[in-house]
């Protein structure tokens, strides 16, 4: 036996969840000793028998996974037009939806709001293949008729946001009892904006070092979900136990903005979307794999980083209004045109 260590850097890791995703891929490999990533460093270390297993099998695997390995150089200088392309696109088809009711937009804000959750979600649901495309293939059989295979996905779906309503609901409950007065709960919205902000930045892949900018559970506890999830065949089962995966980021920022907002109805409801939109992608994940690129699903789900930043602003913005300073953005806004044309004026009349 020759056992070799390897250290590989990986890019398009999304969250803590995805460290476990490439651990348990590659030691199903034969002759692997050990596998650890670290989401934080972009990184994982293996070791393996030489003689059963090689580094190009372990890499492929990888890959296999939805991950790029360092050395493949996957298009990088195209990064940035799939990202500005696929952002147009979406923020177009959002603009036109816009622009179709015009005089009810004023009318529907929180539905809206609850829209860009369900955006949020759908873009997001790409993230979700990698990690929870392998339990929806675990409870569908081929032998299943196309009766059976619909009621098995609308029982996952359902066991899913179920779970994910459920526990927003309590993240909700937990942000109404530390916040005993208005002001206390605009205290708990803007720093949930704070956090929804730099998850935003994270998403969008910018930045590195906000890679160290997460909220890590004992790796031992989102093992032990994953291997009962694993351990089960009913869709029901498995779509309430994904609720639990913690260590998704996504999920995690769904679940802070559901205590900030203070409110285990409206944190129940924020989840009950954001869920809904996630199914979509996740449960026609066969034909999106044939259809999209890995690179391209990287780019939709960094795109739905944007719309985080936007629902951190939104939230920002609710907690000024409740802690009654007086600058919120609608009090603001004036204020910066009111600065930026006096600039301009001042720039054309040379004074």
């Amino acid at each position: 036996m020759s056992v070799k260590n390897i250290d590989i850097n990986i890019k398009d890791m999304q969250c803590s969840g995805c460290e476990i995703i490439i651990e348990e891929a590659v030691q199903t490999l034969p002759g692997v000793v050990k596998a650890q990533a670290d989401y934080s460093k972009g990184r994982a270390s293996f070791s393996f028998d030489t003689q059963r297993v090689s580094a190009e099998q372990i890499t492929a695997k990888i890959e296999e996974k939805g991950y790029s390995v360092q050395g493949a150089q996957i298009k990088n200088r195209f990064r940035l037009i799939y990202f500005i392309l696929i952002l147009v696109i979406i923020g177009g088809i959002a603009f036109w939806g816009k622009s179709m009711m015009p005089g009810l937009i004023p009318q529907l804000s929180a539905q809206m709001s609850y829209a860009m959750l369900f955006g949020i979600g759908f873009l997001t649901g790409f993230h979700c293949i990698g990690m929870c495309g392998g339990f929806v293939v675990s409870y569908a059989s081929q032998s299943q008729s196309k009766l059976a295979s619909i009621a098995s996905h609308l029982s996952y779906g359902f066991g899913k946001t179920l779970s994910y309503s459920a526990i927003g609901a309590g993240f909700g409950a937990l942000g109404a009892a530390i916040t005993i007065t208005l002001h206390a709960r605009g205290i708990v919205a803007l720093i949930s904006s704070v956090f929804l902000l730099l998850y935003g930045l994270k998403m969008l892949d910018l930045l590195p070092g906000l890679r160290r900018f997460t909220l890590r559970l004992p790796k031992r506890y989102n093992q032990s979900v994953h291997q009962n999830i694993q351990k089960n065949r009913n869709p029901l089962v498995i779509g309430v136990f994904s609720g639990l995966l913690l260590g998704c980021g996504p999920l995690q920022v769904m679940y802070i903005l559901a205590a900030g907002t203070g409110d285990p109805i409206e944190g129940a409801t924020l989840l009950f979307f954001f869920g809904l939109g996630t199914l979509l992608p996740l449960l026609s994940f066969g034909l999106i794999a044939n259809i999209l690129s890995r690179n391209t699903i990287y780019e939709i789900v960094r795109v739905s980083g944007v719309l985080v930043i936007a629902m951190g602003v939104m939230m920002a913005n609710r907690g000024l209004k409740l802690t009654g300073s007086g600058y919120d953005f609608n009090s603001v806004w004036p204020i910066i045109q009111q600065t930026i044309i006096s600039l301009l004026n001042q720039l054309t009349t040379g004074v």
